[in-house]
């Protein structure tokens, strides 16, 4: 049982970790990568859908992302739709692709994406401590119930603290990777 719980919430933990990786890539260095679309959903014979399932996503240049429909009726949506979201960058549609030109960031905005990561790792955080609180009561339920000792729920409870502890770290490594990333390039 208690096994279960923590093994359990071990996976959610991971799960959570995985988000914020997906979000942090999200965010654009300057740096030319498909992760920076991902998130774009496109008006697509009026079903919301990913752009990377409508299109192939390319780097050609360390600044440059292709977008190649894969059907033409397309180009106006997925135009539209990088155009209404957080990137910021007007694409140009030669007929054939679409290209999405990287400028370079400016330091102002580097401080505000660096904001921007902090937030999102604080996030992150506070879900993972939140799945922390969540097995707190089924380990203090199960004691409670008389299914475990007192002992063994303060054990559980450590065991617990220490792989919230790990994974906050991670959370955090994760995120002072992605500010230096922003700061360096």
């Amino acid at each position: 049982m208690i096994n279960d719980i923590l093994s359990n919430i071990e996976g959610k933990m991971q799960t959570s970790v995985k988000v914020l990786e997906r979000e942090l890539a999200g965010i654009r260095t300057g740096r030319a990568t498909p992760a920076l679309v991902d998130h774009i959903m496109v008006d697509y014979s009026g079903t919301s859908t990913r752009l990377n399932q409508i299109a192939g996503i390319s780097v050609p240049e360390a600044r440059l992302l292709v977008i190649q429909p894969w059907d033409k009726s397309s180009f106006q949506n997925i135009e539209k739709a990088i155009q209404k979201s957080d990137l910021g960058i007007n694409p140009t549609n030669d007929g054939n692709v679409i290209r999405l030109n990287i400028p370079p960031l400016t330091e102002e905005r580097r401080q505000e994406l660096v904001k921007l990561v902090r937030k999102k790792v604080e996030d992150g955080k506070i879900a993972i401590r939140n799945l922390r609180h969540e097995a707190m009561g089924d380990i203090k339920k199960l004691e409670k119930d008389k299914e475990i000792s007192q002992d063994e729920s303060k054990r559980t409870l450590d065991q617990l603290q220490k792989i919230t502890n790990s994974f906050t770290a991670i959370t955090e490594k994760k995120g002072q990777d992605k500010e230096i990333e922003l700061m360096n390039i």
